[in-house]
């Protein structure tokens, strides 16, 4: 059996390692990756296929940036091609960005098998590009692994057959799990006791150039004792040359790191200020608090169980929120079921199972 992993987007390395990993010890399975190039920047890429020990891509598409229309129709252009080469029983997609729904809907147009791993979530906000990439896909999967409960619920709701959904648990922590004893020495620099550590990237903040400004200015403003270690994505950084800023010394801008070096400025934070969803995950696993600068998450578990609040984009409520954990007010929290490191396994248990099961059903249809 030929299984076919598309990755395109930083998340998706860390989504896909350890399903390859697991698939490696099924000896009926030969893997081919293809790499879209959706993300280009070696610190956002090339550099997490060495971290996370993934083989080298065997086709990369070098799709690189554009609109949401551009990449999505390159995407779908040149995977075409890759489908009708290599012809796979199979095709893992990966999270909710535009290679993920491109490739989807290539191997539902040529009547190749698809499986979404990270299925079901759902922020119920259609303005949202990655809200689109995640309903579409999941319409035209044909299994749906899903990282929690409340995935199977909106999977559900939205008439796909129970047959098709598989609770598993979130493969992000199972990268984690395995990434966590590796951060020793990763530490980037000297920081003081108490940091923050700020990620913004999604085009509703960053830009937004006015709301831009004011958050940096904000962030420049906290507590004397409090650090602020920004790793810039390169789309923020762009942004961030259209406006004028000044920062205190606490604020320490970053280029986009390596996910060790990042891991571990993670785990040694007080706080955690982000607009992504994976870090939302994260955050809940480490117990740090967690800051969501958006008014909706397709991750609802981190603020049932996890450290996850949302703060929206009100530069007041973010300041007084940053106040409250810094003055020790936090929930109580419990780990996710199934968020146990071993997602990935429970993923290839699923595959190796229904293609025994097939071959069971063709070896007794042909005797």
């Amino acid at each position: 059996m030929r299984v076919c992993h598309v990755v395109g987007a930083r998340p998706n390395y860390m989504k896909a390692a350890p399903v390859i990993r697991a698939l490696q010890q099924r000896s009926e399975i030969e893997q081919v990756l293809a790499h879209t190039g959706q993300h280009y920047d070696f610190n956002m890429s090339d550099v997490f296929f060495h971290e996370l020990e993934i083989p080298a891509p065997d086709i990369n598409l070098k799709v690189g940036s554009g609109s949401h229309a551009q990449q999505t129709a390159e995407i779908m252009l040149r995977f075409e091609t890759v489908i009708l080469d290599r012809k796979p029983d199979l095709v893992l997609v990966y999270g909710d960005v535009n290679s993920t729904v491109a490739a989807a809907l290539v191997c539902a147009k040529l009547g190749v098998k698809v499986g979404h791993v990270e299925a079901g979530l759902r922020s119920f906000d259609r303005t949202m590009p990655e809200e689109v990439n995640r309903v579409l896909t999941d319409q035209v999967a044909d299994l749906l692994f899903t990282p929690s409960v409340d995935g199977n619920t909106n999977l559900a709701r939205e008439g796909i057959a129970a047959k098709k959904v598989f609770l598993v648990g979130n493969v992000m922590i199972d990268t984690l799990v395995c990434m966590l004893p590796k951060t020793r020495g990763h530490m980037p620099m000297q920081l003081p006791q108490r940091y923050a550590l700020v990620t913004l990237h999604r085009p509703s903040n960053v830009d937004d150039l006015d709301w831009l400004r004011d958050m940096l200015d904000m962030l420049g403003g906290a507590k004397a004792d409090l650090g602020v270690v920004f790793p810039v994505h390169p789309r923020t950084r762009q942004r961030m040359s259209q406006i004028k800023s000044s920062f205190n010394s606490n604020v320490r801008l970053l280029e986009a790191l390596p996910y060790l070096q990042f891991l571990a400025l993670e785990q040694g934070a007080s706080l955690v200020i982000t607009d992504s969803g994976g870090i939302q995950e994260e955050t809940t696993f480490l117990g740090i608090p967690c800051l969501t600068v958006r008014d909706n998450t397709e991750r609802p578990i981190t603020l049932e169980l996890g450290t996850n609040e949302l703060v929206g984009r009100d530069l007041k409520h973010i300041a007084s929120a940053i106040e409250r954990v810094l003055d020790g007010s936090t929930k109580s929290i419990e780990i996710p079921p199934l968020w146990d490191g071993h997602a990935g396994e429970r993923i290839a248990d699923v595959i190796v199972g229904r293609r025994r099961l097939r071959c069971a059903a063709g070896s007794n249809s042909g005797s």
